[in-house]
């Protein structure tokens, strides 16, 4: 099983313990009853197994700034935009750019073990810049489920015409509500990650990728540091 996989059910395991408490439920897609405990399984499957398909998302966030994460199915790759850079993974490489008085600079390393799903790394390397991901907003949850003072809410609502379930978590570490959509992307959230305030909300989302989505912002100094081929 892919590690990813893996990983998210392992946290969405405590998240289970504190909501089956609560006792309440909602309706899945299908219309059926699901406890709450139900709830946040589904909205594990639901972010893993967008990992491995295609689609473009835009956020919007505060300021006026935006970001947008493309990953394509075949082949494997994926690619985070925001203003002031660009992370790009595939089976060759790992890309790093960054803007710094209008002057863009990228660095390539060599890629990384990522099991057919490249959002992965790409989503490791995003956190290391204070960007915003699925596994970070599903760490805070599993936070959440170990602290008996959380109080946890679910509710619907649609987000750029796609249904989203939604948890609204009230506890004394920080407030959070975090949306996931139908297709298994990060509809909404708002609260703090990292020690930093973070606010976004899914602009526009399509199930495909442009060709351009991929390529390095043009004019940009370049420097590779993988090893030369044989």
């Amino acid at each position: 099983m892919p590690a990813v996989s893996t990983t998210l059910r392992v946290l969405a395991v405590p998240v289970i313990a504190l909501l089956t408490v609560t006792g309440c439920q909602t309706l899945d897609d299908a219309g059926r009853t699901l406890g709450r405990s139900d709830l946040v399984n589904d909205l594990a499957a639901r972010l893993d197994e967008s990992l491995a398909r295609t689609w473009t998302a835009e956020y919007r966030l505060p300021g006026d700034r935006t970001i947008t994460i493309a990953q394509e199915k075949e082949p494997a790759r994926s690619a985070y935009t925001w203003t002031a850079g660009k992370i790009t993974v595939s089976e060759q490489a790992i890309t790093r750019c960054e803007t710094t008085a209008g002057r863009t600079a990228c660095t390539v390393v060599p890629p990384v073990l990522m099991s057919g799903k490249a959002a992965v790394p790409l989503f490791t390397e995003a956190r290391k810049v204070g960007l915003v991901t699925p596994p970070a907003v599903i760490g805070l949850l599993t936070e959440a489920a170990l602290d008996p003072r959380a109080q946890v809410k679910q509710t619907d609502t649609t987000i750029t015409g796609h249904h989203a379930s939604c948890v609204e978590v009230r506890r004394d570490a920080g407030d959070f509500d975090a949306c996931v959509t139908s297709e298994g992307v990060l509809g909404s959230f708002t609260g703090t990650l990292d020690g930093r305030p973070v606010e976004l909300t899914l602009d526009r989302y399509t199930d495909s990728v442009t060709p351009t989505a991929f390529d390095l912002p043009a004019g940009a100094g370049v420097t590779d540091r993988r090893p030369p081929k044989p």
